[in-house]
């Protein structure tokens, strides 16, 4: 994107535009192709669904860091069969993989943020920089609601961190319960870990379901303060 673009000035969204009005307020902004990122949480489900009838203009993509749930897998078979859908996977380097966990184990993850945010780098970061080429903006399910460390998010944002692309949230103001509602009205395919107590779901070996009361990315890396619980996919 050039410095033109990155330069944009984005419109007011306010709190009771609906996700697909912020989706087309965000699709005006620049001409070109979008990209939707799915986890296969019930937000990227939900959204998936509130967003059907654009589906022929996104293309949808996906990150298997080789270490996901096989709950997660299941939700995404069961999307292609209801809605048709091709999902492009992305996968981490090989080499890069093989090199870590070589030199520093299976678990290094645990050792400190750095080691996990390296880990993270290449299971995640990388493979959603290849996921992000040739598309001049992306869609993600995020929410204010879902930590501390969103509360501040904006529906449209300038993704400086992957080349100043535009990034579409058009589920920022919706609560868990908009969300829960829409998907069980809908009868949704949802990953079963969230009715096991996840109601943030990563990386197996990085999540873990929560206690009442817990902030809702108290299972992602739980080992860590919660100011640095994001894996960097969505750096600001």
């Amino acid at each position: 994107m050039n410095t033109a673009k990155r330069m944009m000035t984005l419109p007011e969204i306010q709190a009771n535009n609906s996700p697909e009005d912020i989706y087309l307020r965000g699709r005006e902004l620049v001409i070109g192709r979008f990209t939707l990122a799915c986890s296969f949480s019930v937000e990227d489900v939900v959204l998936i669904d509130l967003l059907k009838a654009h589906l022929h203009d996104i293309t949808i993509f996906a990150i298997d860091t080789g270490r996901l749930n096989e709950e997660t897998y299941e939700v995404a078979e069961d999307l292609t069969q209801r809605y048709g859908l091709k999902i492009d996977w992305y996968f981490p380097r090989s080499e890069a993989v093989e090199r870590l966990e070589r030199e520093k184990g299976l678990f290094s993850f645990r050792e400190s943020v750095e080691n996990r945010k390296e880990c993270c780098h290449i299971r995640k970061v990388e493979p959603l920089q290849r996921a992000l080429r040739g598309y001049v903006g992306w869609i993600t399910g995020l929410r204010r609601a879902q930590s501390v460390t969103r509360v501040d998010q904006h529906p449209l944002e300038i993704d400086q961190t992957n080349n100043g692309i535009l990034k579409i949230n058009p589920l920022t103001f919706w609560s868990d319960d908009q969300v829960w509602t829409h998907a069980e009205q809908r009868r949704l395919p949802i990953n079963k870990l969230h009715k096991l107590g996840y109601p943030s779901i990563g990386c197996a070996p990085c999540t873990r379901a929560v206690q009442p009361g817990e902030d809702q990315r108290a299972g992602r890396w739980w080992w860590e303060s919660t100011e640095h619980r994001e894996c960097g996919l969505h750096r600001r």
